[in-house]
């Protein structure tokens, strides 16, 4: 129960399904409420698939390319901004009726995985807590009970993500068009300020790392 309760509080923020619910809606908008439930499974359905791998074998696939976590979170949050700022002057309703007719309608499936799993919803701040959580595993005789509680942590996370997504429409129809397109604006705003703390953290523990040597 502890380590579920830890990885549940380190996921749920930095997932944060129900910002990321007004992201999946401003990009959904011409979806049906049928379709927007689709998406939302199988957006929920990846991310799980995504947090769970970092857990299990994260540490391991990054050890084999030789990529430090740092590198992820700078790379990742780079993303993160990019798609921030796009919505954040693309995001409108306007903007997104303009391009629903002829573009949205037969791409929606292709949207899932990228970018509304990866990176808006499990992005760089994700797949780093996972791993982290994973590298941080307790002794060898514990690790069948450790990951179970964490899976189980992860399997709670993803609901909440469908739940999220699939009613995400009753935000539009509680803040009316104007306040909604307001709403997706201010967390697209935030998913851009998220994105470049992303990137700092990221940098700076690469700068931490070029002093120390130059130090030493």
């Amino acid at each position: 129960m502890e380590t579920f309760l830890l990885v549940l509080a380190a996921l749920f923020p930095v997932v944060n399904p129900p910002g990321s619910g007004l992201i999946f809606l401003s990009m959904t908008q011409s979806a049906s409420g049928e379709t927007r439930r689709f998406l939302a499974r199988r957006v929920a359905a990846y991310a799980f698939f995504i947090m769970a791998a970092s857990l299990l074998v994260g540490g391991l696939i990054l050890k084999v390319y030789g990529i430090s976590v740092p590198v992820l979170r700078v790379a990742g949050g780079l993303l993160v901004a990019a798609t921030g700022w796009k919505l954040l002057n693309e995001g409108s309703h306007k903007a997104v009726d303009d391009v629903s007719s002829s573009e949205r309608k037969p791409d929606l499936s292709d949207l899932t995985f990228y970018p509304l799993t990866l990176p808006l919803t499990t992005g760089p701040g994700t797949i780093a807590v996972m791993i982290s959580l994973g590298l941080s595993r307790p002794a060898q005789q514990a690790n069948i009970g450790f990951f179970v509680a964490a899976l189980s942590a992860t399997i709670v996370v993803a609901l909440t993500i469908y739940v999220c997504f699939a009613y995400s429409h009753l935000v539009s129809r509680l803040f009316g068009t104007v306040g909604t397109d307001i709403l997706v604006r201010l967390t697209a705003f935030i998913l851009f300020c998220l994105g470049l703390q992303i990137v700092w953290s990221g940098a700076s523990e690469l700068l931490g790392t070029i002093v120390a040597r130059g130090a030493s």
